[in-house]
């Protein structure tokens, strides 16, 4: 394969760049995180919201605050969404209807920014700034605030606080992703990425004929939403639009953003809970689960059977030739690896075994290593479950960094575990159940299936890539996916935030000899181990059915 040497380079300077930013990033996270002091611009959002930053939140009190942000946000721009025909700045776009804008508003505040329409013909600037990019850093931040609040359960003893949600939420906005998101803005914009108001401009094309391409405030977004784990882009082609990524460095610093914060998050839970090795080992297992699905997919893309894939050397369709393979290979894996949904390559046209391969990465449950706070809380559940399974093994009661996991912390884990596959089954099944939403499917079986499948595991894991080859402008799919983005986002974060409060309850158990060490590469190798057979034996079944069966007939 001709670009398989500059592919193995980029993945190896790729690795390179998010090593040098582990240590750094992760610690300034925990002291984001720990810190007694407050910044002169949160005491004032303080003053302005009535909140005393002092106060700490029970776990119930922590998750209404969250559960209220989250709804407020939502309404706000459902309102902005609908009124966009009479606000500033609409460029001679109307407002969405109904239900297009219950699902976009959803989408975004939900950190899934799943897209049913391009926003170039759909969204003014206004919108697309003040609602789609101010809840992409707001989004972000309430992933954040989740996995601090677990880590706070692990490391407080015998109290039922968390912490302060409204104080965790202005933080992770204000020291953590408004900084690097306008670093990041000024480095696109330097690459070639749009950031200009300008409404819709007819050029000549080098046939001699015209066509219409809009400007906008680009450049902001699109760092935003690739460091929060959003993935919306503000065209419809998303990071394969050249006014979104121009070049293929900036195509290379774009899946660097994406993996930044969820692989440097794994540091900070080390650095917060006193054993830095053991957030290495969680590194470690997120690390081997990304390297895993990337090697699936670039195998299948890169020495994909059939006539013209051996012709030409590879699976060319759908790809940016300014990519190639291998770079959108690597952005495939990494995106839906990390639930940003970002996409320089139309994920429909990968070969059946790399579509396939991507659809896992999300059906492993945001872990791999995951979003924005999401991937941490997530693989925190999957350790704990691995603890439990070999507590089993030895007959005694498992312990997790000194916390018993007792009946009522297995409930809460058994809840999390199932929350996801039963939201994605079930809305794949009522898609492929009822006559109107299987007839928006653009093909048959097991096409079809793969299709309504990755829709329903985009939006339960608040990833919010497509297949795209579904007509998702329906009422059926914009009401059904939006209802799977609220059940997916909100309901484990409120486990989580249960499993946090019950943990930091509990008095800390000194360390014994039937203890497993949590950061061995046992350990590691046990975690991996339970994630892959957790997702195995809940979706194998159905991904028989679609990706392996066309991929293998």
């Amino acid at each position: 394969m001709p670009d398989a040497g500059a592919g193995l380079l980029g993945i190896g300077a790729l690795l390179l760049l998010l090593a040098l930013a582990h240590v750094p990033l992760g610690n300034h996270l925990a002291r984001v995180y720990t810190s007694e002091r407050h910044l002169g611009a949160e005491r004032l959002v303080y003053r302005i919201a009535r909140v005393d930053p002092r106060a700490d939140q029970r776990w119930t009190a922590y998750a209404l605050s969250l559960l209220a942000f989250s709804a407020v946000s939502a309404l706000l721009l459902y309102a902005l969404l609908r009124l966009q025909g009479v606000l500033p700045l609409a460029q001679g776009h109307d407002g969405m209807h109904p239900s297009g804008a219950f699902n976009t508003a959803v989408a975004f505040v939900s950190n899934t920014d799943w897209q049913w329409y391009a926003g170039e013909n759909t969204l003014g600037p206004l919108v697309q700034m003040a609602g789609l990019a101010v809840q992409n850093v707001l989004s972000a931040a309430v992933g954040l605030s989740v996995a601090v609040a677990l880590i706070r359960g692990f490391t407080r003893s015998r109290t039922d606080r968390l912490g302060n949600f409204w104080v965790d939420l202005v933080r992770g906005t204000v020291r953590v992703l408004l900084p690097l998101a306008v670093l990041a803005a000024v480095v696109l914009a330097a690459c070639g990425v749009v950031q200009n108001f300008h409404a819709a401009r007819e050029i000549t094309t080098l046939g001699g004929g015209t066509q219409a391409l809009t400007g906008g405030p680009v450049a902001s977004q699109e760092a935003v939403k690739l460091l929060g784990s959003n993935g919306g882009g503000y065209y419809g082609a998303n990071s394969a639009h050249p006014y979104e990524n121009p070049t293929p460095f900036s195509n290379f610093f774009q899946i660097f953003l994406l993996l930044l914060i969820p692989s440097a998050l794994p540091r900070a839970f080390g650095r917060m809970t006193g054993s830095p090795r053991h957030g290495l080992a969680v590194l470690a297992a997120m690390g081997v689960l990304w390297a895993a699905g990337l090697a699936a997919v670039t195998a299948a893309e890169a020495a994909h059977g059939g006539q013209v894939p051996q012709a030409v050397g590879a699976a060319t369709e759908g790809k940016e030739w300014r990519f190639g393979v291998w770079d959108s290979a690597l952005f495939a894996a990494s995106t839906t690896g990390t639930s940003t949904g970002a996409t320089d390559a139309r994920h429909d046209s990968f070969t059946p075994l790399g579509g396939g391969a991507l659809l896992a990465a999300m059906l492993l449950g945001e872990v791999a290593p995951g979003g924005v706070g999401a991937g941490l809380y997530g693989m925190l559940v999957l350790a704990m479950l691995a603890v439990f399974l070999a507590g089993l093994m030895v007959g005694r009661t498992p312990e997790y960094l000194g916390k018993k996991l007792r009946p009522k912390e297995i409930t809460l884990l058994a809840l999390y575990v199932l929350v996801m596959p039963v939201t994605v089954l079930a809305g794949t099944g009522l898609a492929l159940g009822f006559p109107e939403p299987r007839a928006t499917l653009l093909a048959g079986p097991p096409h079809g299936l793969s299709e309504a499948l990755y829709a329903f595991a985009s939006a339960a894991n608040n990833n919010g890539s497509a297949f795209a080859g579904l007509g998702a402008d329906t009422v059926f799919w914009q009401t059904g996916l939006g209802l799977a983005m609220l059940i997916g986002r909100y309901l484990p974060m409120v486990v989580v935030l249960g499993l946090a409060g019950s943990l930091a309850g509990q008095q800390h158990t000194p360390t014994g000899t039937g203890t497993l060490p949590a950061h061995t590469p046992l350990f590691t190798g046990l975690l991996v181990t339970v994630t892959v057979v957790v997702a195995g034996l809940t979706f194998f079944p159905v991904l028989a059915l679609g990706p392996l069966a066309e991929g293998l007939r």
